[in-house]
């Protein structure tokens, strides 16, 4: 089943949906097309489960490292750069096939990605409704207007990288540069009116507290 799973990612990566075939799966790894419906009933069972997998990874990613981040500042940056990174360094042939079918409505495979998009942007929401909490983020608008402000850049990228075409394409792209510059971007659309004069009020209080400990 591993190695199925594994040469059907690189199938639906390379091809799509449409296009993509289990008897090409099964080819390349040599067996019948019979083994490969021995464990999957057919295309659709077999590419919901390797994009399942995919985003599980991405998530599983995401949810380990996101709380290590101290400030919503830090954790905003962390979920861009290893949003991107995580989307693209492996090649853009899985981000193309999720992004194509879940654009489409009518795609056989949009139903299955909303709630797998719903989980993987989880996390973003959790830090965004902590930031408000926290004075950190801005509260005059609501969090299904700032869904889309911190995840459209992103998707936007995305799809730039998915029309140059080819594994390489994400490869090619400054992902650090390009991250730390969406960061910068959305921080300042984000971030509470006063935040940074907080911010500057909670260090002059921090020296001073050193400078006495220090005397």
């Amino acid at each position: 089943m591993r190695d199925i799973l594994r040469v059907g990612r690189e199938v639906f990566a390379e091809k799509g949906y449409e296009r993509a075939t289990t008897t090409e799966i099964a080819q390349r790894l040599g067996v019948s097309e019979a083994t490969v419906f021995t464990y999957f009933h057919g295309k659709r069972e077999l590419c919901v489960r390797v994009i399942t997998d995919w985003y599980d990874e991405i998530i599983a990613a995401i949810e380990a490292g996101l709380p290590r981040q101290q400030s919503a500042r830090a954790q905003l940056d962390w979920f861009v750069r290893t949003h991107l990174r995580l989307f693209l360094i492996q090649g853009t042939g899985m981000c193309a096939l999720v992004l194509s079918e879940g654009r489409s409505k009518g795609q056989e495979l949009a139903e299955v990605l909303q709630p797998l998009q719903r989980r993987y942007t989880a996390p973003l929401m959790d830090l965004l409704v902590r930031g408000q909490a926290s004075g950190e983020f801005r509260t005059d608008l609501p969090l299904r207007l700032m869904r889309p402000l911190a995840l459209g850049p992103m998707e936007h990228i995305l799809w730039e990288a998915v029309a140059q075409g080819g594994d390489g394409a994400g490869k090619a792209m400054d992902i650090d540069a390009t991250a730390s510059a969406v960061s910068a971007m959305l921080w300042s659309a984000l971030q509470a009116p006063d935040a940074e004069l907080k911010a500057l009020r909670g260090l002059r209080a921090d020296v001073a507290e050193a400078l006495r400990k220090s005397g």
